[in-house]
């Protein structure tokens, strides 16, 4: 059988099947993901560049899937970088996404979501702390803005700044920049301590249960994006009915935002040729003191959860 020819070629990548719907509910085709990704390129690179990338793909008729290790037939110019994961005792060979062509390519495997680790370079230093606030089930965003402007006090309280974006999901991401010198287990322990100082403002709105069923409703401050944690990148699509976009926001614009205004059709106009990501990230900082302490007094929630996990197994066992 004759190799396809494909439907166009953009730096040297052939891109096919540009036609076809992108996956069920998304209004959008694969050719609508590959322009997007090529109009943003100068914003969402950055953001990627020297950091170990996970994607989700969606292939026709099959459910999305996580891909971190990278294809066998992936092209030799895709820059790689090993990990160990230590789950399944072997080397991860994680493509790095550095360049328009790379870009494209992944593009053209259907790579919807960009999901970058925090950490970057053969130092794997964390460059920012993420807080990560995630709504209950069927839950409205005014409830998440609730739950941020929660974290906007507890980092000034603390001397400190951040910036937001939508998660292209129903939640907020908040990030903030890192001096150079900041490890990660300070860096960890900083992200605990923010999150139970916005959860003390008003325990009402937000939470750090670790465990959904402990939630009560509530926002969950998601203080565990740490270490080679990944959190998907600003400007990534994502897989859901309309291909919503993580979309940074100003603090000001919270309260007359939704989620669904950040589409891979809508992005490219409402950046008018800026990149409010980076144009609105503080400056790299130093974390005080009083919050390092503080953090490292804190659990670790996913420790935590486990043996409570084992511990209410072992009661329901036992009745």
């Amino acid at each position: 059988m004759a190799k396809k020819e494909p439907d166009e070629t953009r730096e040297g990548v052939a891109l096919t099947n540009l036609d076809q719907p992108l996956y069920d509910d998304a209004e959008a085709t694969k050719r609508d993901l590959v322009d997007y990704l090529d109009a943003v390129r100068d914003r969402i690179l950055p953001g990627l560049a020297g950091r170990p990338l996970s994607v989700m793909r969606v292939r026709p008729g099959q459910p999305p899937f996580m891909q971190k290790n990278l294809p066998k037939y992936a092209p030799d110019w895709i820059a790689t970088v090993g990990v160990w994961a230590e789950a399944s005792h072997r080397e991860v060979s994680y493509p790095l996404c550095e360049d328009r062509r790379t870009l494209l390519w992944l593009g053209n495997q259907r790579c919807v979501e960009f999901h970058p680790t925090l950490v970057q370079g053969e130092q794997a230093r964390m460059t920012h702390l993420v807080l990560d606030l995630d709504p209950p089930e069927g839950d409205a965003f005014p409830h998440v803005v609730r739950a941020a402007r929660l974290v906007e006090q507890a980092l000034s309280d603390s001397g400190l700044a951040g910036a937001v974006k939508t998660s292209g999901a129903k939640g907020i991401h908040i990030y903030v920049p890192l001096a150079a010198g900041v490890g990660i287990e300070d860096a960890a322990a900083a992200t605990r301590a923010l999150a139970a100082r916005a959860e003390r403002l008003d325990p009402d709105v937000a939470t750090t249960a670790y465990i959904r069923e402990d939630r009560e409703g509530k926002v969950f401050l998601d203080s565990t994006r740490a270490g080679g944690a990944t959190v998907v990148a600003a400007y990534s699509p994502r897989i859901r009915p309309g291909v919503p976009v993580s979309f940074p926001v100003d603090w000001a614009e919270l309260e007359a935002i939704k989620p669904a205004d950040f589409t891979i059709r809508t992005a490219p106009a409402l950046l008018a040729g800026g990149d409010p990501w980076h144009e609105r990230m503080p400056a790299p900082q130093e974390l005080p003191a009083d919050l390092l302490a503080e953090g490292h007094a804190i659990p670790i929630a996913r420790v935590v959860a486990m043996h409570e996990g084992k511990r209410r197994k072992r009661a329901a066992q036992q009745e």
